[in-house]
């Protein structure tokens, strides 16, 4: 307890700050994906998450390797196995100029239920084991769990801390452009959906000025015209730059890239609780994929390493698993994917279908670099068993809403794990659905052993016993083929010369940490 909060205080003497360069006027950065929405706490998405993070700050945040680092809050400690006491950093201004308390992190807790209505993914999950929270003084927050909640601070990385009196706040608003008011690096100029976020820099920012006077987030759900934009010019730097153009983009003179492995797993969610499925239809006319056998016989069908050197230029990692070597809750006890048709076509006799089943497959086609290229791979790998499989995509606006209503048999997603951790993706996923759980469980896989080892390892604080619980639920998921991992993405990013962006583990694209060097 006591070395947390020491640990926390010499963070906060030395948080992350922009490099002492040249003050360089504007940025432009092409982005792959379109935030949906200005509010931080309305849908968990890739592309809102590392939008609210220009803006706004949680108590504790997540460096680029997504370990947690104070941020609003200087310090912390436990004061028993449910109770929490954080220390507010003194002197934060919002951008409207009023001054951060204990208040504004409560009243943002308490806004998230009303957020969380009509979300396709709400942020309730990360406040749901939070019983209390109050305010000891100004710069003090007590927070009660309703029960021990080792990833608390995971959790609370995930929300924005926004001014009080916007407790009650629709949504809508935020997103008309009013109100987006954070205490982060930047402040909120404009919004145009689809298109582009405009940011000014907040020179009262706790952590040190930016080094950009203003960004512009352009959006190019178009990989071939974000490309193009970077070649010509018109943006200083793109996000997830296509496979196909990373050797022609590194063989410019102009141009630089940096890649690191991604944390966003690639996975196929099996339709397995219901008899009859939309989309998935044996001879006797029942749903194959609640059988074990079928499932198992599908991911012996994927060759994953064909998908990653031919569709993604290597730029991915295959996986049988949801969370890559070195994160809490990875197990090594599951082996690595095979590759396997003959075995694949035997389990499927084995399963009662020795003359396969007709399946149509639906992905998106702008969300995932190559995602409608790795459908229709998957889609022949699949027929190729025996699974006579047609393949439908369509934008990811229109996808993931049919998706959460279960208009699919057998969907393709990416996962980002948020927490830093082996929960933050095992819950959303493969927890048993419900309104506070697996919000993203479009299978609707249920185990109550999994569930049971999943909680078990959230209340739990010992790092190593909670690690071995999550492993213990990761074992029993991947087994029963919850879902179906396919493989890690790299994040990769490319920028004009002189320019500098380590890159991060969870693809966001933060322009308080890109860097120009002078003379430039």
């Amino acid at each position: 307890m006591k070395g947390t909060t020491l640990f926390a205080s010499l963070m906060a003497l030395a948080p992350l700050l922009p490099l002492p360069m040249v003050q360089a006027a504007d940025l432009t950065i092409g982005l792959a994906s379109s935030t949906t929405s200005m509010d931080p706490l309305f849908y968990v998405g890739g592309a809102n998450s590392a939008m609210a993070r220009n803006i706004f700050d949680g108590l504790v945040n997540q460096n680029e390797r997504q370990q947690i680092t104070p941020a609003l809050a200087v310090s912390w400690k436990k004061i028993d196995d449910t109770t929490w006491r954080f220390t507010l950093r003194p002197n934060v201004k919002f951008h409207d100029g009023s001054t951060l308390t204990a208040k504004d992190v409560i009243a943002s807790f308490k806004r998230v239920s009303l957020a969380a209505k009509n979300s396709p993914s709400a942020y309730t999950p990360y406040v749901a084991d939070i019983a209390d929270a109050k305010a000891i003084d100004p710069l003090t927050v007590e927070i009660k769990t309703k029960t021990p909640t080792a990833l608390l601070l995971n959790n609370l990385s995930r929300i924005a801390i926004m001014p009080a009196r916007f407790v009650d706040v629709p949504t809508d608003v935020l997103n008309s452009g009013k109100d987006v008011i954070g205490t982060g690096p930047f402040k909120f100029v404009s919004y145009t959906p689809d298109d582009k976020v405009v940011l000014q820099r907040n020179d009262q920012y706790w952590g040190g000025k930016a080094e950009w006077k203003k960004v512009t987030l352009r959006v190019f759900k178009n990989s071939s015209a974000r490309v193009a934009a970077l070649l010509s010019g018109d943006v200083d730097m793109i996000e997830q730059v296509p496979t196909a153009d990373r050797s022609n983009i590194i063989r410019q003179q102009n141009l630089t890239t940096v890649s690191i492995p991604g944390n966003r797993i690639m996975y196929l969610h099996p339709d397995q609780d219901r008899d009859v499925s939309p989309f998935a239809k044996g001879d006797d006319g029942k749903n194959p994929l609640k059988k074990l056998l079928v499932r198992q016989a599908m991911s012996l069908a994927i060759n994953r390493n064909a998908i990653v050197q031919r569709i993604l230029d290597g730029q991915g990692l295959v996986s049988s698993q949801l969370v890559p070597p070195g994160y809490p809750g990875y197990s090594k006890d599951i082996p690595a994917p095979v590759y396997n048709p003959t075995l694949a076509k035997k389990k499927l006799a084995e399963a009662g279908y020795p003359h396969g089943f007709t399946l149509t497959f639906h992905a998106s086609n702008d969300r995932y670099p190559n995602d409608a290229k790795i459908a229709q791979a998957l889609g022949q790998m699949f027929t190729q068993v025996g699974i006579k499989t047609s393949v439908v995509t369509m934008p990811g606006s229109i996808y993931f809403a049919k998706a959460s209503k279960r208009e699919f048999s057998l969907v393709m997603g990416g996962a980002a794990i948020e927490t830093g951790e082996a929960s933050g993706v095992l819950g959303p996923l493969l927890e048993t659905f419900g309104p506070n759980a697996g919000q993203g469980n479009r299978g609707r896989y249920s185990n109550p052993e999994f569930d049971k080892l999943l909680n078990q390892a959230r209340a739990t604080l010992d790092d190593t016993k909670r690690d071995k619980l999550l492993q213990q639920a990761t074992d029993l998921a991947m087994k029963e083929q919850g879902v179906i991992p396919l493989l890690f993405l790299s994040n990769t990013w490319a920028m004009k010369k002189g320019y500098s962006y380590s890159g991060r583990t969870d693809g966001y694209t933060l322009p308080y940490f890109v860097h120009k060097k002078e003379n430039m």
